[in-house]
């Protein structure tokens, strides 16, 4: 999540979904800021007492957080943005991301078939890195009577016109948007990684996104 008081939005990062490139173009802003270095020395105070003193929005804390959180009048005020994905592309993302950088999650399970079995299966043990993924993304963008209280939903499928689209709402130039964390270890569409069976997996455990967000596993 990222809160700009000087340009008033609020960017809630659903994981998976270019946040990282989001906010690597909109954190040039802060230093224009001059909220910026009250909110980065609360943060380091938060950080050094182990997060007890609750003083910081997580990266991945969803907007009703921010509602409960800070002054109404202040939060009605804010454009408040996030960016979704197709949830079958998201999660062929997600088994390439943890096998580049956190591989001992997936021994015994290498295979996407088998990957997708132990991340939704629901006995399993927690794991952050496994059950961000799965959280339903509408849940990032609802209150607490389950209605979308953010201004706008950007598609990652359209990641640089939705962007663009969302700075003029913010009222700025673009900055440059980058691609991190760009992958190069897919060699095929998302589409090609299912079977009829998985396929199914993913249509049941994210139905309330499918149906919100009008996402297909075949859109053409």
């Amino acid at each position: 999540m990222l809160l700009s008081p000087k340009y008033q939005f609020l960017f809630v990062h659903i994981a998976k979904t270019g946040g990282t490139s989001i906010r690597a173009a909109l954190e040039t802003l802060r230093w224009r800021d001059p909220w910026y270095y009250p909110m980065f020395l609360c943060s380091r105070l938060s950080h050094l007492s182990g997060h007890r003193l609750a003083t910081k929005l997580p990266r991945h804390a969803k907007v009703i957080a921010a509602q409960e959180l800070l002054p109404k009048e202040f939060f009605d005020g804010l454009f408040k943005f996030a960016f979704v994905r197709n949830p079958w592309d998201l999660q062929v993302s997600s088994f390439h991301h943890l096998r580049r950088e956190r591989p001992q999650l997936l021994i015994g399970h290498d295979s996407f078939e088998q990957f997708l079995r132990y991340k939704l299966d629901p006995a399993r043990p927690y794991q952050y890195h496994l059950d961000t993924s799965i959280t339903l993304q509408t849940d990032y963008l609802i209150d607490l009577k389950g209605q979308i209280i953010v201004d706008f939903i950007g598609r990652y499928e359209r990641l640089h016109d939705d962007f663009n689209a969302a700075c003029a709402r913010i009222g700025i130039t673009p900055p440059a948007l980058p691609h991190a964390r760009k992958s190069r270890d897919r060699q095929q569409d998302y589409r090609g990684y299912y079977t009829d069976t998985t396929a199914e997996l993913v249509a049941q455990h994210f139905a309330r996104d499918i149906e919100l967000l009008n996402y297909q596993f075949d859109p053409d």
